[in-house]
């Protein structure tokens, strides 16, 4: 059974959602009918705007396909029939990935899916050849990094909604490059009152840094789970998804679900990828998971301290040239960057890598023989920051974020600087984009390495020379002379 409403071939729509605390269940004077495990399901002439009714509350329906009046207001039954498709799905082997990761909403001025499709053909240039677009499913308020959503079925409608993202992934096929989804199974955000009237989406038995754990126990929340994941690479066909913090995904059930998710997206979209972010040490995605590819810190973490002398925080492990050259022989399916969201963006004012320090990262990164990920703007040496912004409508978790960004740093000292307000749109603002003012030989550059790595061999050789601070690097014929006292770097 489908969750959701969903349009039918016979002109009904088929409805379906998981409500075990529920007695009775409606939507427009359908009442629906009582299945097995909680499931309630039915069938009628159910179109545009609607809220299920359980037992008299009325409720977005939690794996709403549009919500065009945002996280509060009604659900829409959604068409995907309408989507016009001009371009196939993009298969890119994993070996030849180069991920762009980018936000929707500070990667142009407008921060809508259309606009994104104007700098499509500039990433084909560079040699892009798949965009990971941060989480764009319904979230409280207008702006936010995505990691909050709530309505997960459902594009954001600040962004452009379900039709615009159509567009966008069509768009890239139509150039070659495939698009990757950062979904986020591990919480929900604010208003996740929606779901829990519903029924026991979360537990106790389990803490997450971001809020309460989803209960993976219960059959009708991993079937909201996978069922999610598998209408992204569906309906929107949609190349691979990135799954957030797997590491706070926990489910004692045989498979465990991210196991069972990676098989039912594959069967859904053969060609699909499916890549987890995990905590260092930690290869359960690829080892027992299924999974095709994997965030890896490792190699961000040794160059970033090389590069700033940074040792704060999770950086006091790293410093010697030897834990980057170790970082190289690791498995080639782990993806790795010197900058990405969550490290740009999670420091105090959401400041990128020095301008000094950015051709030596841009060499070091796309000369491994792993996935290298690029995010958004550093190709050109973007200089506005990357920071934390968000838009709740509650004041108290407003309030409780702002002082929750200032405890997160508290280690931290060498980040340096005063917290933005979240809540400021200013801080929003900041964060968006000026390609126009970009560097164009550090861009020439980015291509340069991009086109020179399709030529490597996966084999690689290290040498570090701790007094010099100097790493060097083979891959057949070619070497790369990193010199981190120098900050300077060679290709030979």
């Amino acid at each position: 059974m489908v969750l959701g409403a969903v349009p039918a071939e016979s002109g009904r729509t088929e409805i379906c959602v998981w409500a075990p605390n529920a007695t009775r269940v409606s939507v427009r004077g359908l009442t629906l009918d009582r299945s097995e495990n909680g499931f309630f399901t039915g069938s009628g002439a159910v179109d545009g705007d609607y809220r299920f009714e359980v037992d008299g509350k009325e409720l977005a329906d939690p794996c709403s396909r549009e919500q065009p009046g945002g996280l509060r207001g009604p659900s829409r039954v959604l068409e995907v029939s309408s989507f016009e498709w001009t371009a196939d799905p993009v298969e890119v082997p994993v070996d030849e990935l180069v991920i762009y990761e980018l936000h929707i909403g500070t990667f142009t001025p407008e921060g809508t899916f259309d606009a994104a499709i104007d700098r499509l053909d500039a990433l084909a240039e560079l040699g892009v050849t798949a965009i990971e677009l941060m989480p764009v499913a319904t979230f409280p308020g207008e702006r936010g990094w995505g990691y909050d959503g709530v309505l997960t079925f459902a594009p954001h409608r600040a962004y452009g909604g379900p039709h615009g993202l159509a567009r966008l992934v069509d768009a890239a096929h139509s150039r070659g490059i495939a698009v990757i989804l950062d979904v986020v199974y591990n919480h929900v955000g604010p208003g996740s009152e929606i779901l829990s009237a519903y029924g026991p989406y979360f537990t106790d038995r389990y803490d997450t840094f971001w809020g309460s754990a989803i209960d993976y126990s219960q059959r009708g929340v991993r079937e909201w789970a996978i069922q999610n994941a598998e209408l992204w690479v569906r309906d929107y066909k949609i190349d691979g998804l990135r799954l957030d913090a797997t590491h706070a995904i926990f489910d004692e059930s045989k498979p465990h679900l991210m196991s069972e998710l990676a098989g039912r997206v594959h069967a859904a979209h053969e060609g699909a990828l499916v890549i987890a972010e995990m905590e260092i040490g930690d290869r359960r995605p690829l080892d027992e998971w299924g999974h095709d590819a994997q965030w890896a810190d490792e190699l961000h973490h040794a160059l970033h301290v090389l590069l700033t002398g940074e040792r704060d925080g999770y950086y006091e492990d790293f410093g010697r040239v030897a834990d980057l050259a170790r970082a190289y022989g690791e498995d080639t399916r782990f993806v790795v960057c010197a900058q990405n969201h969550d490290q740009v963006g999670n420091r105090a004012v959401g400041d990128r890598l020095p301008p000094a320090t950015r051709r030596v990262a841009a060499a070091c990164v796309l000369f491994a023989p792993q996935i290298p990920l690029l995010f958004m703007g550093e190709e050109y040496g973007e200089n506005a920051p990357f920071q934390f912004f968000t838009d709740h409508d509650d004041p108290a978790i407003a309030e409780a974020t702002r002082e929750g960004r200032k405890r997160e740093f508290a280690g931290f000292g060498g980040f340096g600087g005063e917290v933005p307000d979240p809540q400021d749109p200013a801080t929003f603002e900041r964060s968006k984009l000026h390609p126009e003012s970009g560097d164009s030989e550090l861009r020439a550059f980015y291509a340069e390495l991009i086109a020179l790595r399709r030529s490597l061999p996966r084999e690689v050789d290290t040498d570090a020379d701790e007094s010099a601070r100097v790493l060097r690097v083979r891959r057949g014929d070619r070497e790369l002379i990193a010199d981190f006292n120098a900050l300077t770097v060679e290709i030979r």
